[in-house]
């Protein structure tokens, strides 16, 4: 598939009896080869394919190996992280023209852009991260992309990193969920970035009844939605393998609380996962847990 993804309008039901296909994008913003890079093959390696019973939908080209900082944009291989994104956008457009429910593996959240490409215009975004993504290349520090994704998405960001301008998704869409509160002052900039548009609800406000928000949220309108869930968002105690972790986080049954009603929801399109650092999974232990959650949120 060549070109711009098709943006796909109408209304059906996505989700009710449709098999998820997996699709690896072994995308590190940080152009370094870190551990995220890895991650959709130990998932496999942990048996995710077979624990889902889901289709292959095999591997984009997304790799980022340029640790420059593109002195316009400000981010980290900006040519090859807009080249990603064609690639993923590309894949994932294929696949819901299909009618098929993907589940992009990453990599980390700098995949987003490309997934959001390919959405139908109006569609929702569940965003389940620790951070808020929302920094831009002047003010992130490390450039990487995975610091801007939801700030690209909603045209906050610099778009190369999606290839196209303007937003990808409208911020009244938007719904960042389990985030922490920004304590230095570069989180507190980055905190005063983020569209008020934006529904948020961060961590401590969720965990007093992370269902009752799951639920509202997979009942709440018809139009198709689209499910970003960056495993930082569970507390260390729970997953210390990614690559920023924070405190304060969703436990696992408080995730699972949250995330299985939006799973399930009908208007579901599908689903992106990231930020499992395999350099700190030696034994791949937790690597197996990621599957075990998965299996636990995604089988009916």
């Amino acid at each position: 598939m060549s070109g711009e993804p098709p943006r796909r309008s109408g209304r059906r039901r996505y989700g009710a009896g449709v098999r998820w296909t997996v699709v690896d994008a072994p995308l590190d913003s940080s152009g370094t080869g870190r551990g995220e890079q890895r991650a959709p093959e130990a998932l496999r390696r942990a048996g995710l394919v077979a624990a889902l019973d889901a289709d292959d939908g095999g591997a984009v080209d997304a790799r980022v190996e340029d640790a420059a900082r593109d002195p316009t944009s400000g981010l980290i291989g900006a040519e090859a992280v807009r080249r990603a994104s064609a690639a993923i956008a590309a894949r994932v457009a294929e696949l819901l023209a299909a009618g098929q429910r993907p589940l992009v593996v990453g990599g980390d959240c700098a995949i987003l852009p490309g997934v959001c490409r390919a959405l139908p215009a109006g569609s929702d975004l569940w965003f389940v991260d620790a951070h808020p993504d929302f920094y831009d290349g002047a003010t992130s520090e490390t450039g990487e992309g995975a610091d801007m994704d939801l700030s690209v998405v909603t045209g906050h960001g610099p778009a190369v990193a999606a290839g196209v301008e303007g937003a990808l998704v409208d911020p009244n869409r938007v719904h960042l969920l389990g985030h922490r509160p920004a304590v230095e002052e570069a989180g507190r900039v980055e905190a005063a970035r983020i569209d008020p548009r934006i529904r948020q609800v961060p961590a401590a406000e969720l965990r007093r009844d992370p269902g009752l928000v799951g639920a509202a949220l997979a009942e709440e309108g018809s139009a198709p939605a689209w499910l970003h869930l960056d495993l930082d968002a569970l507390d260390p105690v729970d997953l210390p393998a990614v690559t920023y972790p924070e405190p304060d986080g969703l436990r696992r049954p408080e995730l699972v609380a949250l995330v299985a009603p939006l799973t399930r929801a009908d208007r579901l399109l599908g689903m992106s996962v990231t930020d499992l650092n395999v350099d700190r999974d030696l034994d791949g232990r937790h690597a197996r847990r990621v599957v075990e959650l998965l299996v636990e949120l995604l089988r009916p």
